[in-house]
């Protein structure tokens, strides 16, 4: 195996932590304001390793979380794969942004992700929740900053610790 393809020992942690906060049970009001938790973590992860967490690591997870959620398969397979080819596209870019400006790209992301959800449930015939639907866009790039600085600092630990 290439070792520029081993994903590292942080990304498998924080993913494994993201699937866990996506499935705790929470109180039906904040439940609908849940952050795509999976998402924030590879697009984080899709910058600081392109080369290594990418297209099929975003599909590997959303198969997983599809499987996590009970929904259908592909369905965040398909909707992580597309917002990590564009994470991949603009990470240069992204990289030098201030804050604020990456998470209007990750609320862009995840709006994204919640319409191809939304659009492959309409597609089979279940329908369409309310407009809270899309309250996860708001919260994703609320907690943006915050999830940025936790992830690294455990990515600068982890380097440091190699060293």
């Amino acid at each position: 195996m290439n070792p520029g393809m081993v994903i590292p020992v942080p990304v498998l942690l924080s993913l494994l932590a993201a699937f866990a906060l996506t499935i705790v049970p929470l109180p039906g009001a904040i439940a609908t304001a849940r952050p795509e938790w999976v998402l924030l973590v590879l697009v984080y992860w899709g910058m600081a390793f392109p080369r290594r967490v990418g297209i099929l690591v975003a599909f590997l997870a959303g198969l997983f979380l599809d499987v996590l959620q009970h929904q259908l398969l592909g369905q965040n397979a398909l909707a992580l794969a597309a917002a990590m080819f564009i994470v991949l596209q603009i990470y240069p870019r992204m990289r030098v942004y201030p804050l604020w400006q990456q998470a209007v790209v990750v609320a862009f992301l995840v709006g994204l992700t919640r319409f191809l959800n939304i659009w492959i449930q309409g597609a089979t015939g279940f329908p369409p929740g309310n407009n809270l639907y899309w309250l996860p866009v708001l919260t994703s790039a609320l907690l943006w900053p915050v999830v940025y600085h936790i992830l690294r600092d455990a990515r600068r630990r982890w380097l440091l610790h190699l060293t």
